[in-house]
């Protein structure tokens, strides 16, 4: 796929701003007359409720700065405060760049989630829940034949992500965002330069080639730096140069074959098992634990599920070199030669893979932006940008947000809200709402899905006390597993692999304080639970809620065992 970068050009169709000059002359509509914010830069200044005065040259020439904000990165939080502030009256331009993998893979407008994240990952994700549909179809009466054309799902993933693509750019052009497709670096703490696209001009017989303009330089009163964040690699040869990531996968037309992923995260896990439910052979190498950060107890879970349906786990073991594997003639061949360390023996071990994905975690993208000339601080471990309770930095007027801010989720949604609620603190006048970290949903799309809010039962133990704690479970099927008969590997029933978990804190009258979902529509059966636990829902108003019949959210409604009690919480069949 062709980078953006060398494809296309600012949305704007105004070369002023981008040239650094102060005019613009785009018209306010009716949603941003009530902002009651002065349009700094602007060509009309507010005067009244609605009444505007049209600003002279000599007026307009006091205008401080080129914007009023400038956005670092095109990705969901990014998109949101951008357009948001422009809304609110705001002159804003957005800097986003792309720069390749290591595999030279690139992709458009709108950050992580919807190119190489959120987006792709679900799709493909639905695609591997029809394999395991195969299974029930058959069971329940259809005559249906397998067949899977990776091809044609890579080329239905980039086509969907290329229209979500266009709509960004329609979108933040609608919304008067001066975007700029090139990397910022900051000069100093208001002042970023860049390097402007080379329009393509029709040569002049016997003319010289126009010379190279340079960077150039532009100001604003605020920044927000919201770059995201990129895959890491191993520190072991051949890594970079053999090894793919996230950024790949999903544009990947190689069939991907014996896979080996690399990596216990969701990323890691969600990867590994739309790849093993579409037939390719499938092992994850784990270094330590599965899903650091959630439930333990559902992790394991989630592992074991994944064991019993034939995916391969190799723990604890980490790479130590990646190289071409030769053929019978003591050739290279496009295969993969892996060395890798077992660590509780020290044992080394071989084996050759068609693939190898690495999902060994993120690093913020906070080098290379000029942030050292800013003053802003960045935390010494995780090398992200400190913030505070307003996503402000140690430098006033710059803000940071999404993944490279030091203590949040790095979740899509988080980013959204928040780039929302900035926006509108910074040019709304009177509004003053902040983000709320509590209670975040989030859901991993493992091959059985886990949907989860607030503490793991480890968290809130560590917390509030043991004692303070009482967690309740159950484990079971739904109707629908049950009647198409579900089997493990080895021919074993599988039709109870869903769970439901609660963690209560005793202190506030059993108010819920942690959710645990593992089973068919995750995403869904919690996004409404969150409203609920936002509400401060107890275990009480769990139990006086009448279910619906048949579904896998009401066993929500009638848990009943206890963890601290030690009785066996599977359920059996039936209302």
């Amino acid at each position: 796929k062709k980078s953006e970068s060398t494809t296309s050009e600012s949305t704007s169709g105004s070369s002023s701003a981008a040239s650094g000059t102060r005019g613009d002359t785009r018209k306010l509509d009716s949603s941003s007359t009530g902002s009651g914010f002065a349009h700094r830069g602007s060509k009309r200044q507010k005067v009244g409720p609605t009444q505007y005065k049209t600003m002279s040259a000599a007026e307009e020439s006091k205008s401080e700065w080129d914007y009023d904000l400038i956005v670092v990165g095109g990705g969901s939080g990014g998109l949101a405060a951008a357009k948001e502030a422009a809304k609110l009256g705001a002159k804003v331009a957005m800097f986003d760049y792309v720069k390749p993998s290591p595999q030279g893979t690139t992709w458009g407008l709108g950050g992580t989630c919807v190119n190489v994240g959120c987006i792709p990952k679900k799709v493909m994700h639905y695609s591997a829940l029809l394999a395991a549909g195969f299974h029930d179809a058959k069971e329940l009466g259809w005559k249906v034949e397998r067949e899977f054309d990776w091809d044609k799902l890579v080329d239905s993933v980039g086509n969907y992500i290329g229209s979500l693509n266009w709509n960004y750019r329609v979108g933040v052009r609608d919304a008067g965002v001066e975007y700029i497709n090139a990397y910022a670096e900051f000069v100093d703490a208001h002042t970023v330069q860049y390097m402007p696209k080379k329009k393509k001009k029709k040569k002049k017989k016997n003319k010289a080639p126009p010379a190279d303009d340079g960077p150039k330089t532009v100001t604003a009163k605020y920044f927000i730096v919201a770059p995201g964040g990129r895959p890491r690699y191993p520190d072991c040869e051949g890594a970079r140069e053999f090894g793919i990531t996230s950024d790949d996968i999903f544009y990947w037309h190689k069939k991907p074959g014996k896979t080996l992923v690399v990596g216990a995260s969701y990323i890691a896990l969600e990867c590994a098992g739309f790849l093993h439910e579409m037939g390719f052979d499938t092992t994850v190498m784990v270094r330590s634990i599965l899903l650091r950060g959630f439930d333990r107890q559902v992790a394991e879970h989630i592992g074991d599920y994944m064991v019993a349906t034939g995916m391969k786990f190799v723990r604890p073991a980490v790479p130590v070199k990646l190289e071409k594997a030769l053929g019978d003639d003591g050739q290279p061949t496009e295969r993969i030669k892996v060395t890798f360390k077992r660590t509780d023996t020290g044992e080394l071990v071989e084996d050759v893979y068609d693939t190898v994905l690495f999902a060994i975690g993120r690093d913020p993208c906070v080098t290379g932006y000029g942030l050292e000339k800013t003053g802003v601080k960045l935390a010494e471990r995780s090398r992200k940008i400190i913030v505070d309770d307003e996503e402000r930095t140690n430098v006033e007027h710059i803000y940071a947000m999404g993944d490279v801010a030091e203590g949040k989720p790095e979740l899509t949604p988080v980013a959204i809200k928040t780039g929302l609620l900035l926006a509108r603190r910074l040019f709304k006048s009177g509004f003053k709402k902040k983000m709320d970290y509590n209670l975040v949903p989030t859901t991993v799309f493992t091959p059985i899905e886990y949907g989860c809010i607030g503490y793991s039962q480890e968290e809130a133990e560590e917390k509030f006390g043991k004692d303070n704690i009482e967690v309740y479970l159950s484990l079971f099927g739904t109707a629908e597993l049950a009647a198409s008969h579900r089997v493990d590997k080895d021919e074993q029933d599988l039709s109870q692999p869903c769970m439901c978990k609660i963690v209560c804190d005793k202190t506030r009258n059993e108010q819920v304080i942690g959710f645990h979902y593992v089973g068919p529509q995750a995403g869904e059966v919690t996004q409404g639970f969150a409203v609920a636990m936002r509400c401060g829902a107890t275990k009480e108003d769990f139990d006086d809620t009448v279910g619906i019949h048949p579904t896998a959210a009401e066993e929500f409604t009638t848990l009943t065992v206890t963890a601290r009690s030690g009785k066996d919480f599977k359920k059996s069949g039936g209302c």
